[in-house]
C-alpha cells in the first residue's frame, strides 16, 4: 500500500539560469512538491515570487539548474539588479579595498567568502606593525563582479566587503594611513579571531632590554690647610 505524501506548490525553472539573468513568469513552472522536503526560502505562489506584478521580475543571483526550486537566497527582490546593493543586510553598507598579489589570498576569493582584515603600518617612533582589524568579515564582490559562481582564480584589484558604517570609517582610516591584507576564512570555520598584534621586535625575537642607571653615592667634602697647602678631606654626609 502506498503512502499518502502530502504536497504543495512549489515553483522551479524550467532551463538554466546563470548570475544577472531576469528571472521572468515564462522561465518558471509550479510543480507539486513533497511538503516536507520543500527547501527553505522557496516560493509557493504567483503573488510571492512577482508581488509587484508579474511585468516586475527578479535577477539571478547563484545559477539555478533546470527543476531546481527557486528559493529567495538565489534571486533578488522584485525589480532588482544583480549587484552589490541587492547583497547587503538591512543597516550595512559596501566598502572597496585595494588588493593585489601581494594582499594576502586575492587570486582565490569569491563574493560570499569570509575574511580577516590586517593592517601593516607606522606607529610611534617609527615602529611597523600589523594588527587584525576586522575579523569575519563578508564579501560581497571581486573587482566588479558579484556573481560567487565565479570558478577561474583571477587576481583582484578590489574587493567589496559587508561592513557596518562604523567599520567604513576604520577601514578607511587603515586604508589611508598603511597597507591592508586579507586572510581566508574556512567556510566551516565559526570561531572569530581577536586581539591579534605583532610587531618587529617580536616577529624577529628580539627582547627589549632595559637600561637600569645605578645612582651614584654622594660624597661630602671638607677643605682644610695644611700649612701653605690646602686639602680635601671625605666627611659622612648629612642629609
Amino acid at each position: 500500500k502506498k503512502a499518502i505524501v502530502p504536497t504543495k506548490d512549489v515553483f522551479i525553472v524550467n532551463k538554466r539560469m546563470r548570475y544577472g539573468q531576469r528571472l521572468t513568469v515564462e522561465d518558471v513552472t509550479l510543480v507539486r512538491w513533497p511538503e516536507a522536503a520543500i527547501p527553505k526560502g522557496s516560493f509557493t505562489s504567483e503573488e510571492e515570487l512577482f508581488p509587484k506584478g508579474t511585468d516586475v521580475p527578479r535577477s539571478v543571483l547563484r545559477t539555478l539548474e533546470p527543476n531546481e526550486a527557486v528559493m529567495a537566497v538565489k534571486v533578488t527582490k522584485p525589480g532588482e539588479d544583480a549587484g552589490v546593493s541587492s547583497r547587503l543586510s538591512p543597516g550595512m553598507r559596501a566598502f572597496a579595498i585595494r588588493t593585489d598579489v601581494t594582499s594576502g589570498v586575492s587570486g582565490f576569493l569569491r563574493p560570499g567568502d569570509r575574511v580577516d582584515v590586517y593592517w601593516t603600518g607606522s606607529v610611534q617612533a617609527g615602529q611597523n606593525v600589523t594588527k587584525l582589524i576586522e575579523a569575519n568579515v563578508k564579501l560581497v564582490a571581486i573587482n566588479q563582479s558579484a556573481d560567487e559562481d565565479r570558478n577561474s582564480p583571477i587576481v583582484a584589484k578590489t574587493v567589496t566587503v559587508e561592513v557596518s558604517p562604523q567599520q567604513v570609517a576604520a577601514l578607511a582610516q587603515a586604508q589611508a594611513t598603511g597597507r591592508l591584507s586579507l586572510s581566508l576564512v574556512g567556510a566551516d570555520d565559526e570561531i572569530v579571531s581577536s586581539g591579534v598584534e605583532i610587531d618587529q621586535r617580536q616577529l624577529l625575537g628580539i627582547e627589549e632590554r632595559q637600561v637600569v642607571k645605578k645612582e651614584k653615592k654622594k660624597k661630602c667634602f671638607v677643605r682644610r690647610r695644611n700649612g701653605e697647602e690646602t686639602i680635601s678631606v671625605e666627611i659622612p654626609c648629612r642629609d
